[in-house]
């Protein structure tokens, strides 16, 4: 049997996908390459995520590409928008033709004698598995376990009478209209969810053990409205995505350096959204400082709206146990439901959940250490993307695609063969995410680690990355070795 060969293989169609894709094309015109997609359709997370309201938590300037600007008036996007545009995007630049939907690749074994990968993908459709050969390897696949999300083991979660849904699989037939809603959870779903379930459902109810940051940003961004009126596109927008970066590279700085100055200011926002007398000490009062955990952004203040018009409420309360009607608190306060949404958070997978060998030997990738954040200790010729935790996840993205476009380049003019990132000498490790979020927390298990300095340290920092580490960075470098 005859088995395909390309130059490199694409891990996923979503965001990073289809973007590392147009990355290769522009940058590498010579290399062949095939996108292996597990699921029917582009778009990956966007395509993946259905539930109501579902959208960025990013500005568009720079969640969108670079090579193709963000041009619509909404700065804060829908899910079927970013679906679409990525999509569109896709068939622009033609990468669409190099697609294999229904392609879920289960593991890919490196030969040091061939100095290549076989990949193996199962398709969907008939369960026949397919053999792909590549020099280069590239994960794109986020890391999120698209399977199913996190959900704590409730007391009597069984016994509950009515529909209990994950955000992750929202069922296209769920009827809320007029109903009891309960959303347990407080992050960036959870705040998303309520005000659009509150349009139709009889009451939301956001249930949470502890207060997130909640920070209201407009859904359209004034400047780039007014920019784009007076200046032509090409000019406009680099100026709009770069005004973007600053403010929010400031923000964050800002928040890590003068954390009760940044406490005093969100807080000072949410008293402006809510009624007089409201209870913010106990429901919008986090204990963490600011970036600990994401910040969760709430559109035009919507969020607020259906809390300060009755349509929503929120609780901040510790769960004992489910029961056929509802929730029992821990406070005694008992929560009638006909829904309930387990907005709890997702799980981690590393690299898209594709099991790694080299030479035969299982690669343990936990125990590995990234290499600048993008590739693996001791697994030669491979690379995967994931985003910064403070900022867009496609600036990142784009700043991978370009160093693996460089590394690419750089060892066909030289004639190398393999790109292997070493194992720091040092003990040091530390996680890969900075964060205290929950599934954060739980993925520091199935992740890889970092090294105790550069070149092995991830820093969520895209200006220091895009001058100094990925952008402008030698590829020979003490952390890794060509031959």
């Amino acid at each position: 049997m005859s088995v395909e060969h390309v130059d490199v293989v694409i891990v996923g169609a979503g965001l990073s996908g289809v973007g590392a894709a147009c990355h290769l094309q522009k940058y590498c015109p010579a290399t062949t390459f095939a996108i292996l997609e597990g699921r029917d359709a582009i778009g990956g997370t966007w395509d993946l995520f259905r539930y109501p309201g579902i959208r960025s938590d990013s500005d568009m300037s720079t969640l969108g590409y670079s090579f193709r600007p963000w041009d619509r008036s909404k700065s804060i996007a829908g899910g079927p928008e970013i679906r679409s545009y990525v999509e569109d995007t896709a068939v622009k630049h033609g990468v669409d033709r190099h697609i294999r939907f229904g392609h879920r690749v289960i593991d890919a074994d490196w030969s040091s004698e061939d100095a290549r990968w076989t990949v193996r993908a199962r398709r969907t459709g008939d369960g026949e598995e397919v053999e792909i050969t590549c020099y280069f390897l590239f994960a794109c696949s986020g890391y999120y376990d698209y399977e199913q999300g996190y959900t704590p083991d409730f007391r009597g979660i069984e016994r509950f009478s009515g529909h209990v849904v994950h955000p992750q699989s929202w069922p296209e037939d769920l009827d809320y209209a007029g109903k009891r809603v309960v959303v347990i959870g407080s992050g960036a779903t959870a705040v998303t969810l309520v005000p659009a379930m509150a349009d139709t459902a009889s009451h939301v109810t956001m249930l949470q053990r502890s207060p997130t940051y909640v920070v209201t940003r407009p859904e359209t961004d004034p400047f780039g409205v007014r920019l784009r009126r007076r200046v032509p596109a090409p000019l406009a927008n680099p100026i709009v995505r770069w005004k973007s970066i600053a403010t929010n590279f400031y923000s964050y700085q800002k928040a890590r350096r003068a954390p009760e100055r940044m406490k005093a200011l969100l807080r000072k926002g949410v008293e402006m959204q809510l009624p007089d007398g409201y209870d913010i000490d106990t429901h919008f009062a986090p204990r963490y400082n600011p970036w600990d955990q994401r910040l969760c952004l709430v559109p035009d203040g919507d969020f607020f709206a259906a809390v300060r018009k009755g349509r929503a409420s929120v609780v901040t309360d510790h769960i004992h146990a489910f029961d056929e009607a509802g929730i029992e608190l821990r406070s005694g306060e008992f929560l009638e439901a006909d829904v309930i949404v387990t907005a709890t958070g997702l799980n981690m997978l590393a690299v898209g959940g594709v099991h790694l060998t080299v030479d035969g030997v299982k690669v343990n990738v936990p125990k590995t250490v990234a290499y600048k954040g993008m590739m693996l200790s001791e697994v030669p010729n491979f690379a995967f993307t994931i985003g910064y935790t403070n900022s867009s996840w496609t600036l990142r993205a784009e700043l991978v695609a370009r160093y693996v476009c460089h590394l690419l380049n750089h060892m066909r003019r030289r004639g190398l063969r393999t790109c292997t990132p070493l194992r720091p000498k040092t003990p040091v490790r530390a996680p890969l995410f900075d964060l205290t979020s929950g599934y954060a927390q739980r993925g520091n298990a199935v992740m890889p680690k970092q090294g105790g300095g550069a070149p092995w340290r991830m820093h969520h920092n895209f200006l220091r990355e895009w001058l100094f580490t990925l952008r402008r960075s030698k590829l020979r470098d003490s952390g890794v070795r060509f031959s």
